[in-house]
Parts: structure tokens; sequence; C-alpha cells
């Protein structure tokens, strides 16, 4: 009698035991699953020469914020940044990068608009293992030893270009103000682009003048996505297909000005979220 008592608590015992070790398991398999879900894929927009980490504000709002951790960063000079324009050079914009990058555990998307292409090539060199993917838009993608000004040498039909000056000590470039409208946003209203002006700044020169230092084992192995601006009248589309053929992963076009951050936000921001997922 005893011994069939026994028989039955073990019994009892053994089911009981097991039972909770499912829940345990399937406890775990949850808080797992949650874990994996706000997992977060870390994009870094890096601004245009002259603007600042504001112009990205309209593509934020059609990103998604729930799947991707966003950062616009302003660079030495532009923005927040106080830093004089005389004291900054392309060591300044890779290191806030870098540092950047390395507050992330997971590889980064990081996208460069306009000269700082250049800029995010030398942060792949610097980091290719910490970048998932470099993203151009109608930047400037141009190989080892290209600096901004050599690449603009002898480009026609651009009105940045056609219009581009240094102040007279060399420590600023600029664009003609009469004619910034025409050479980056000519596809928005005039009024939206002068509502932008309190954002634009004098480029620090320096920067202008640095020649890429890159190499196919560390940047070569990152993988590089562009897309195309083709109403773009500061870097005309011969010269981003010409910068970008057999370089590239994949292109994609849309039919804007050099800002389609400011005309086509929501386009703009479906493509980047088509690349990330790609």
């Amino acid at each position: 009698m005893r011994k069939s008592i026994f028989l039955r608590f073990l019994a009892f015992f053994s089911f009981a035991v097991l039972a909770i070790s499912c829940q345990n398991n399937k406890a775990k398999k949850a808080v797992e699953t949650t874990t994996k879900e706000i997992v977060k894929t870390p994009v870094i927009l890096v601004h245009s020469a002259w603007l600042d980490g504001w112009q990205w504000e309209s593509v934020v709002a059609n990103l998604d914020a729930k799947t991707l951790s966003i950062s616009t960063p302003d660079l030495a000079g532009h923005g927040g940044d106080s830093t004089p324009a005389n004291e900054i050079t392309m060591d300044n914009y890779v290191n806030a990068l870098v540092d950047l990058i390395d507050q992330h555990s997971e590889p980064v998307v990081l996208v460069g608009h306009s000269f700082n292409g250049i800029t995010i090539s030398r942060v792949a060199e610097l980091r290719p293992k910490k970048i998932k993917k470099l993203i151009y838009l109608t930047a400037f993608l141009v190989p080892n030893g290209t600096s901004f000004f050599s690449a603009v040498q002898g480009v026609q039909g651009s009105k940045a270009v056609e219009n581009f000056y240094l102040s007279e000590d060399k420590s600023v470039a600029l664009v003609k103000e009469s004619e910034m409208h025409t050479a980056f946003a000519h596809d928005i209203p005039l009024e939206n682009f002068n509502a932008a002006k309190a954002h634009i700044v004098a480029e620090p020169a320096a920067p202008l003048s640095y020649a890429l230092e890159v190499s196919e084992e560390n940047f070569g192995s990152v993988p590089k996505y562009y897309i195309e601006c083709t109403e773009d009248k500061a870097i005309p589309i011969d010269v981003q297909r010409a910068m970008y053929s057999g370089k590239v992963k994949k292109h994609y076009s849309l039919a804007s000005s050099h800002t389609p951050n400011f005309s086509q936000p929501e386009a703009l921001a479906k493509i980047i979220t088509e690349i990330i997922a790609e």
C-alpha cells in the first residue's frame, strides 16, 4: 500500500517537474524571440556639404523606427557643431563617424550624400567589418587618391561647379547664393528652399582637398549601392554614372534634383528601406 502511494507520488512529482521544465523552455524561447525582435539595424545618414543632419528630417519620418536605429549626426562645423572652419580636416569627419559606429554592436548601414560619399568611403576603409552596406546618394564614389577638387576638375554642366568659389582666406568653400536653389534644389519651391537657408553653412575647405585613401582589401569588401538623381544640376547624371559604373552591387534612380531628401523624401526612404532589407 505504502509502495503504491509512493509510486503515485513519484509519478505526480515527475509530471510536475516535466510541466515546469516545459513552461520554462517556452518562457525562455519567448524571451529569446522578443530579444531578437527588438534588435534594430543601425543606420547612419551623413549629410551633404553645406548642410547638416537636419536635412534628413523628412526622410527619417518615412523610415521604420521600430526596426531601425537611425542617426543623423552633424559633422564638424555643421549644425550644432561649432568647430571653427579653419581647424577642420577630413579626420574630424571620419573620426566622428568611426566613434559613432563603434557604439553599435551590430554592423551599420552607412549612407552618404554628395561630397560625403568620400567621407563614408574612408570610414569603410577603417571599419570594413562594422559596416553592413554603403549607400551613396548622388555622391562622390571615387577611386583611391581622388579628392573632391580633383573629381570636379573639367566637369561640365554643373551649376554648383560653375558657381563655386573659395573665401579670400581659403578656409571655406561657397556657391554663389543666387544660384544655390538652381544648383541644388530646383524641384522644390523657392520659398521652401529659403526656409532651409538657416541650415546652410560655409563649407570647410580642407576636407575638400583630402585625397581618399582606400584599399580593395578593406573598402573593396563592403557592399555598395548607389542612388542616382537624374535631374541633378550639381553632379550631372553622366558624372554620377561614370563614378558608380562597375563598382556597386545595385543602383536605383530618382527623377530628382541633388536633394531628393527635400523633394522626394518618401520615395528616397522607400529605396533606402529596400536596400537595407536586401
